[in-house]
């Protein structure tokens, strides 16, 4: 009862099916008015005969004629007769037999079947849900945030408002709400009010509508929207955004950061409390050779080594690593500490010429930008001349062709450049590119962006020293403002976990605790009571209600409950 409750509920709301019903309802009229006219038909055409029945027995003759049964207990004895016989037999043939089924299925089964997949899918979150996140597309982003939600036991829905896409995702145990985005009733059933945030992820134009429908319910509740156009940013923000992240853009600038140029130089990549968490190339510098325990860099900077990036993978640190020209140390430290360094290292050149980017794009485009705001020079390789005309104000250089060919490339600086940035939208150019120009300069550092995540692993084996991708960029993004944090970009998969210090742990020194050797997590930090102690060393023991910050990935930290927290 309470299923047919809410088909009803359905019915009555659906203009598609007050449609449908209309169409029903007058062929059922016809119907019953031919019934009706073949009834009166059949009295006179008795009465002819001499026959004299009821109203009654006219319809009872009629249904049965029509619908085949044929008893054979009322006929006509006259030709009139059989031939009105013949008539009512081949028409109830054709509306009762062929149409009526027809029209039933069309008009009814048919709609019946898409109320049952529409109400399949949940329009409204559980009674009482809050703190929870609403997302307004599936995308690329939300695959890699919903992922890392799950992990942080974070309540969130996705709302879709494509019925298939709907019922996939809800089958695959995705929370997903069926709805409309710009519809307020939808966003009152999903308690907007009570959520912690929203993420507005849409294009440009139908994101500024998502946020005014919003805000005009949930003039409180924290919006996070994502802009693909620069220009779109300050529009988004004036119809009442909280925060609008230019994806694009930041992409482009954190690659710009991976690449090596001119001279050593720590390059901040985030931040936690005062300190500043930043990778170091060590590429044709004095650190080449030696292993980490002769480095000497806390004793005479300050600062720790936390973890070596090696051809796209992090490495903790054991003390044992021997450091090569392909590796970028992750340090600790302050401002101060990490200007020390870059001092130092300044008289050691990398390789003065221009850094190649191919394909200027918006992200190449925001890379090359970032990298002449730095000093860098910059060569760009594009076959679109449009995107060549427009990168044209931010390069040394730029070079209009296919980045296939050799000739272009040579011409281009490949052989003689530091570092080689991949902006191509397209996975498989980049890693066809990441194999192509590792095979042209084998001391180049490449950096490349990725789309699906699927690809990581084949483009580093394909020669790429860093690999950052939009999805990652946009997931980390918004978790940092979830938490209240700096954006942190560490790498792909790479981030940074703050929790508090299992009971299984405590008291032991970390080389007792064998967090590295167990899960493969870089221990970078522990505070307590306001205290924030960088300086670690194997000695260092897990004070008993203090906070463990580590660098990992997802995989990483899981097994790191597995093993530390669930046995508590």
């Amino acid at each position: 009862m309470k299923f047919v409750g809410s088909q009803l509920a359905y019915y009555i709301k659906d203009r598609e099916f007050k449609r449908n019903s209309k169409i029903l309802f007058k062929y059922l009229l016809v119907l019953g008015i031919v019934i009706v006219v073949y009834s009166v038909l059949f009295h006179f055409i008795m009465e002819v005969e001499g026959q004299y029945h009821s109203w009654i027995t006219g319809f009872y003759w009629t249904l049965t004629v029509m619908s085949t049964l044929g008893f054979g207990d009322i006929t006509f004895a006259s030709d009139l007769g059989r031939a009105f016989s013949i008539l009512v037999l081949l028409s109830g043939i054709f509306m009762l037999l062929i149409v009526l089924p027809f029209a039933f299925i069309r008009h009814f089964y048919v709609p019946l079947l898409e109320s049952k997949k529409k109400n399949k899918v949940p329009r409204q979150v559980p009674f009482k849900t809050k703190d929870h996140i609403l997302i307004c597309s599936y995308d690329i982003i939300t695959k890699d945030l919903a992922e890392r939600l799950q992990q942080e036991n974070t309540p969130y829905y996705i709302i879709e408002n494509n019925l298939e896409e709907a019922l996939k995702n809800h089958d695959n145990q995705v929370p997903v709400l069926y709805g409309e985005t710009d519809d307020e009733t939808l966003f009152e059933d999903a308690n907007i009010k009570d959520a912690k945030l929203v993420l507005v992820n849409k294009n440009d134009i139908v994101n500024t509508k998502i946020i005014l429908t919003i805000r005009k319910i949930a003039p409180k509740t924290p919006i996070v929207a994502i802009a693909t156009a620069i220009e779109s940013v300050d529009v988004q923000q004036l119809s009442g955004a909280d925060h609008v992240l230019p994806l694009k853009k930041w992409l482009g600038e954190q690659l710009a950061n991976r690449v090596n140029a001119q001279y050593a130089k720590s390059q901040p990549i985030g931040q936690y409390e005062d300190l500043l968490i930043a990778e170091l190339p060590i590429h044709n510098t004095p650190l080449v050779s030696k292993f980490i325990r002769e480095t000497n860099l806390r004793q005479d900077f300050g600062v720790s080594i936390v973890g070596i990036w090696e051809r796209g993978k992090l490495e903790p640190i054991t003390g044992k690593e021997q450091l090569t020209h392909d590796s970028v140390l992750v340090i600790i430290g302050n401002k101060e500490q990490l200007n020390n360094i870059d001092e130092l290292f300044h008289d050691y050149a990398i390789n003065p010429n221009p850094v190649l980017v191919i394909g200027a794009g918006r992200v190449g485009l925001a890379a090359a930008e970032s990298l002449q705001k730095n000093g860098i020079s910059v060569n760009v390789v594009d076959k679109d001349p449009q995107v060549c005309k427009k990168a044209r104000p931010f390069c040394n250089q730029v070079f209009e062709g296919d980045a296939s060919d050799y000739k272009l490339l040579k011409k281009a600086g490949i052989l003689e450049a530091p570092s080689v940035l991949l902006s191509t939208h397209d996975d498989t150019m980049n890693i066809y590119l990441a194999s192509y120009c590792r095979q042209l300069n084998k001391e180049l550092r490449i950096v490349s962006r990725i789309t699906e995540a699927r690809n990581i692993d084949i483009i580093h084996k394909a020669g790429a020293d860093f690999v950052l991708s939009y999805s990652t960029l946009g997931a980390e993004a918004v978790l940092s403002i979830f938490k209240g944090q700096e954006l942190t970009v560490l790498g792909e998969g790479i981030t940074l976990f703050i929790i508090p210090i299992p009971k299984s742990l405590e008291g032991k020194s970390l080389a007792k605790s064998a967090i590295g050797a167990k899960t493969g997590l870089s221990v970078i930090a522990i505070k307590k009571d306001g205290e924030v102690l960088t300086q670690l060393s194997a000695e260092t023991v897990l004070p008993k209600g203090a906070e463990i910050v580590m660098l990992g990935d997802g995989k990483m930290k899981r097994k790191f409950n597995k093993i530390f927290v669930n046995r508590d």
